[in-house]
């Protein structure tokens, strides 16, 4: 999971996307019931304080079930079954707008979207990937898979080969931009707008990262 578009896969569908069947519905409240259970524990005890079996309690789950979501403590943090949406936007807008633009609308609009208990989970998980070092160092695991799926696509726009390697550059220095953005907006008061955060780090990418 991408820290920057944890933003960007907001719960809430857009219009026009098709329903989620029952079953989907009842996984999808399943992993939400974990995920702020455990959200709700490491607030009040701290991450490391917080076992897994205290969070299948809290979530009236057994510990089996939060395994078969979360493989691991360190995905409650950061998996949000949500994988490809930002590779979907990415396709979405036109092929000819510059890849930073691309970026900055997709992730501006998916920070807008955040309802109040989204944003305050976002909030939550961005100080935890910056404080607990084992959630740090996952993050680091899937940002490095997040970026070779942003390359592919920005392949695709620009039929160029997939492991390019201006194209991985590119893929990787978006993903950075945007999480220092995540990371100034919390350090410095998430009272504040992550989408001029994100302005500002799409700006610096755009003019050629002169200071």
């Amino acid at each position: 999971m991408l820290l920057m578009v944890t933003a960007h896969r907001s719960a809430t569908p857009p219009s026009g996307t098709p329903k989620p069947g029952l079953r989907e519905r009842k996984k999808l409240q399943t992993r939400q019931a974990i995920r702020r259970a455990a959200y709700r524990l490491f607030a009040e005890r701290g991450y490391d304080a917080t076992p897994v079996d205290r969070i299948a309690e809290a979530a009236e789950v057994s510990p089996s079930t939060v395994f078969r979501y979360f493989p691991t403590k360190e995905d409650i943090v950061l998996a949000d079954g949500r994988d490809g949406l930002l590779e979907a936007g990415l396709r979405a807008r036109p092929v000819d707008e510059p890849v930073v633009e691309s970026m900055r609308q997709i992730t501006v609009e998916a920070l807008r979207r955040l309802t109040a208990r989204e944003r305050g989970e976002l909030v939550q998980r961005v100080r935890l990937i910056r404080e607990v070092p084992a959630v740090r160092g996952r993050t680091a695991e899937n940002t490095a898979r997040d970026a070779a799926r942003l390359t592919a696509v920005l392949a695709e726009r620009s039929g160029r080969p997939a492991g390019d390697p201006e194209l991985r550059v590119i893929g990787a220095a978006l993903l950075a931009a945007l999480q220092e953005a995540m990371l100034a907006w919390v350090e410095t008061g998430p009272e504040g707008d992550p989408a001029a955060l994100v302005h500002q780090a799409m700006d610096v990418l755009a003019r050629g990262l002169t200071p």
